[in-house]
């Protein structure tokens, strides 16, 4: 049974198809959120929340795309929730950052600002090339795994990786 199959069946309270779309996608789930929270305590965590949002919001789900692509958004959604959490916590504690009179370089404020170009250039990207870079670079996927998790011939996986790869070396060549 295909994934789309298993999710129309979720969405009607199928708990044997839930188990069994869980099967077949948690490892590049969890890639994909490990790729953007860089921690596999919070990608454990980020990873429940989205099986959750999955069971609660299958019924919901109108199969335009890839099952998959709707998956990742969810998960994608839950993180950038939580990197706001995170930030709002942080510019918190920000003062007691900058009160340092030493004047040595703070390395998590560096840190912070590469970060934030990196993403700014992941925001150049579109849904699909940006999943496909960070599912290869980040989580370590090949082109075949990414290809046959995002159901894509793999000359189209290859040729949108290449594409973005380029366009991301012009954007962080200019800053």
């Amino acid at each position: 049974m295909n994934n789309e199959e298993l999710l129309r069946r979720t969405g009607l309270g199928d708990r044997e198809a839930f188990h069994q779309l869980y099967e077949n996608t948690d490892r590049t789930i969890y890639s994909y959120i490990l790729s953007l929270t860089k921690n596999s305590h919070d990608a454990e965590e980020v990873m429940q929340e989205t099986y959750m949002k999955v069971w609660i919001t299958a019924a919901s789900y109108v199969p335009q795309g890839k099952p998959l692509a709707w998956m990742f958004t969810i998960a994608r959604n839950i993180c950038y929730m939580r990197f706001r959490q995170q930030k709002r916590m942080a510019d918190a504690g920000l003062d007691e950052l900058t009160g340092a009179e030493t004047g040595e370089v703070c390395l998590s404020l560096e840190n912070m600002t590469d970060a934030l170009v990196l993403r700014a250039a992941l925001e150049l990207l579109k849904e699909e090339d940006r999943q496909i870079v960070l599912l290869h670079a980040s989580a370590g996927l090949k082109h075949r795994e990414i290809a046959a998790a995002l159901q894509m011939p793999l000359a189209t996986v290859l040729s949108r990786y290449n594409r973005a790869i380029r366009k991301l070396k012009e954007y962080l060549k200019e800053e």
